[in-house]
């Protein structure tokens, strides 16, 4: 067997030389796929009782995959798009690896055949003006954090911007002069223009007065000028829903999120 065809020499040639190099597969793709293997390798390495780092190809079986997906979706207490996200970053890999090493292909076909899930379709769900009036009154802003997190919650209702298409902004990306927009880079890299009212652009513009950064600075930062996180946003979002929910009992109903997704609990 050629070095090529080795499982570790596969897998560095797969996020060195062609996730990376070849796609340009963004940061935040690249930490998933990462994060995906981790967990795939660590639990085969359970079930086989082997170290890691002795894991071959051959003990990746569809049978293992399926097994694997199952257990981040209901043992790891994961989302069916969580799921669906786990089975991309293996099927990625045995599309390359059906490239580089023609004789696996029943391997990989076996391992590419496996579905995605589909969940169940929910009724959409919507906040009303007078909710999201109250989210939005509860950061205070007469501290820099609080105008931070009123800014970013608003800039988010305008745009509909994913939170870390919002969370890698930087001041160049903003057109302040009137009609305002900012330029959106998305999945894929693709990028996008997305007007702003006239209050957001306001918004903006006494955030960067108040907390000054340059143009390709990220803008939306903690008190030690390092980007806030996903996680982060998602967690004060939740606190200021709560405390919205005390004048606004109907948000007690609704998991807000903070791309706009709304779900209605029983």
């Amino acid at each position: 067997m050629s070095k090529v065809d080795r499982f570790p020499d596969l897998m560095r040639a797969f996020f060195y030389e062609w996730l990376v190099e070849q796609r340009n597969a963004s940061i935040h793709t690249v930490r998933s796929y990462r994060d995906t293997w981790r967990l795939l390798l660590r639990f085969v390495a359970q079930r086989t009782g082997k170290k890691v780092a002795m894991i071959a190809r051959a003990d990746l079986a569809a049978s293992e995959i399926a097994a694997f997906l199952s257990h981040a979706e209901h043992d790891r207490g994961g989302t069916i798009g969580t799921r669906n996200c786990r089975l991309a970053a293996i099927r990625s890999f045995f599309h390359f690896v059906a490239t580089r090493d023609p004789g696996s292909i029943a391997q990989c076909v076996e391992i590419l055949n496996i579905p995605i899930k589909r969940a169940p379709v929910s009724e959409p769900s919507y906040l009303d003006p007078a909710e999201v009036t109250a989210i939005l009154a509860q950061p205070d802003r007469s501290t820099v954090e609080g105008m931070r997190d009123h800014t970013l919650l608003s800039f988010l209702y305008n745009s509909g911007a994913r939170i870390q298409e919002a969370l890698d902004l930087c001041p160049e990306a903003f057109r302040f002069e009137s009609p305002g927009c900012v330029r959106l880079t998305g999945k894929g890299r693709k990028e996008r223009i997305c007007p702003l009212w006239p209050e957001t652009v306001m918004l903006l513009k006494k955030l960067l007065e108040r907390q000054p950064r340059a143009p390709d600075q990220r803008l939306f930062v903690n008190r030690y000028g390092e980007p806030l996180s996903a996680s982060g946003v998602r967690f004060k979002l939740a606190a200021y829903v709560k405390a919205a929910a005390e004048t606004m009992p109907t948000l007690r109903a609704k998991h807000v999120t903070p791309h706009g997704d709304v779900t209605v609990t029983s």
